[in-house]
């Protein structure tokens, strides 16, 4: 028997996307990310039959905004610079939508939880080359939000409650 194929990388998926960004503007189009994801972590939390399950994916979904006010705030005219990243890069939504389409919930949730985890990185990254303290530390608290919403998946998989 083959064994099943390797899930994808919701990170690799979106770097040729945020390489092709100008690195200035590679946060704000994160911060894109980061409401898809909160999206996608209401959509799980609106079809969980537990209570708690509810609630801990409810969040997730509030930290990912936290994470994206966060970084629009950082940035004048962060709303007009995302739509012209929209614009520039079409392909965004269906990306991040074809990596989940067809997946049983418990791979979406892996998926999720490896995506939070480069997030997290993702942040770290930028806060290592950011020379503004104040920029500096919304990077860090930012990874550090990341790293809880993917606590919040890793433990609902291994705890064996996600189909």
């Amino acid at each position: 028997m083959n064994p099943p194929p390797a899930l994808p990388s919701l990170a690799d998926s979106l770097a040729r996307i945020v390489l092709r960004t100008p690195r200035e503007r590679q946060p704000l189009l994160v911060a894109l990310a980061e409401r898809l994801a909160a999206a996608r972590y209401r959509a799980w939390a609106a079809g969980a039959a537990d209570t708690g399950h509810r609630a801990e994916l409810l969040a997730c979904a509030d930290r990912e905004e936290e994470i994206a006010r966060r970084i629009e705030a950082l940035f004048p005219h962060a709303a007009a610079i995302q739509s012209e990243l929209r614009a520039q890069n079409p392909d965004f939504d269906e990306v991040n939508r074809a990596l989940f389409a067809g997946r049983s919930l418990a791979e979406q949730f892996t998926i999720q939880a490896r995506g939070e985890r480069v997030g997290a990185a993702t942040w770290r990254s930028f806060a290592e080359h950011e020379a503004n303290p104040h920029t500096r530390a919304t990077f860090l608290a930012c990874a550090g939000l990341e790293e809880e919403s993917a606590v919040v998946l890793e433990s609902l998989l291994a705890r064996g409650e996600v189909g």
